[in-house]
C-alpha cells in the first residue's frame, strides 16, 4: 500500500530496540502492516541491531543453555504464521486485541455519532479505536504526552495535509494547532498516547458541533 506519510526514525528506532510501551508499538505494528517503506527501512533497523548484538561481549551461559533451549524449541508452541494478506479495515497486528471479526467490537457511543473502542495493553500507554462521522473535526483530546494517529478508514485533513490509510500523525505534548476536520466519508483511526487523555475532551468538542 502507498502511504505518504510515515513515521520518524527516532520511533522506528525506538520499536526495534523494544523500549516503547505496549500501545505504541501495537500502532507501529500496524503501520508497518499497511506501508511498504516504513516496513522496508525497519528491516534495516532490525539487520542493525542484529549487528550490534553480534558484536557485545559474550555473555557466560551454564553448560546446560544449548541443550535446553534446543528442547524448548522442539517442545514449545509455534507461534510462525504466513502473514494475511489485509482485505478488512483492521490489520492482523490488531487481531488479537479486537477478535477477528470486527462486529464484536465494544464501541461505546460519544454523542454526536462518534464512538470509541478502549483497547487494553499495559499500562505504560492507553490505546483506542476511534470513529469520527462525516464531516465533523476530530477529538480534540487533552493530551499531556506524545499522541500517535494511525489512518484505518477513511481520512481527514489536518492544515494542508490530508492523511489516508495507513499515514500515521505523531502529535508533541500539549499539541494546540487548529483542529483536524475528517472527511465527508468519515474515517476511523488507530490512536495511542504515553498520557491517558482527559475525559472531559467530549465537552470541549460539543459546543464546537
Amino acid at each position: 500500500m502507498n502511504t505518504t506519510h510515515h513515521l520518524n526514525e527516532q520511533m522506528l528506532l525506538a520499536h526495534s530496540a523494544g523500549v516503547l510501551p505496549e500501545a505504541f508499538d501495537l500502532v507501529i505494528a500496524c503501520h508497518l502492516y499497511l506501508s511498504e517503506q516504513s516496513r522496508a527501512l525497519q528491516c534495516c533497523y532490525d539487520a542493525l541491531g542484529g549487528v550490534v548484538l553480534n558484536d557485545c561481549e559474550a555473555a557466560r551461559m551454564s553448560s546446560s543453555a544449548l541443550s535446553a533451549t534446543l528442547h524448548q524449541i522442539k517442545t514449545g508452541p509455534c507461534d510462525c504464521h504466513t502473514p494475511k494478506i489485509c482485505t478488512g479495515t483492521f490489520p492482523e497486528p490488531l487481531q488479537p486485541y479486537i477478535g477477528d471479526n470486527p462486529d464484536n467490537i465494544r464501541w461505546h457511543r460519544m454523542g454526536k455519532g462518534y464512538r470509541q473502542a478502549k483497547i487494553t495493553t499495559s499500562p505504560e500507554a492507553s490505546a483506542r479505536l476511534i470513529y469520527v462521522p462525516p464531516s465533523r473535526p476530530m477529538p480534540a483530546f487533552e493530551q499531556k504526552g506524545t499522541q500517535l494517529i494511525l489512518v484505518l478508514k477513511g481520512s481527514y485533513r489536518h492544515g494542508e495535509s490530508r492523511f489516508r490509510r495507513g499515514d500515521i500523525e505523531i502529535t508533541p505534548p500539549y499539541h494546540s494547532e487548529p483542529t483536524m476536520s475528517c472527511a465527508k466519508k468519515g474515517c476511523i483511526c488507530l490512536c495511542a498516547t504515553d498520557h491517558p487523555p482527559k475525559t472531559g475532551w467530549l465537552k470541549r468538542l460539543l459546543p464546537s458541533l
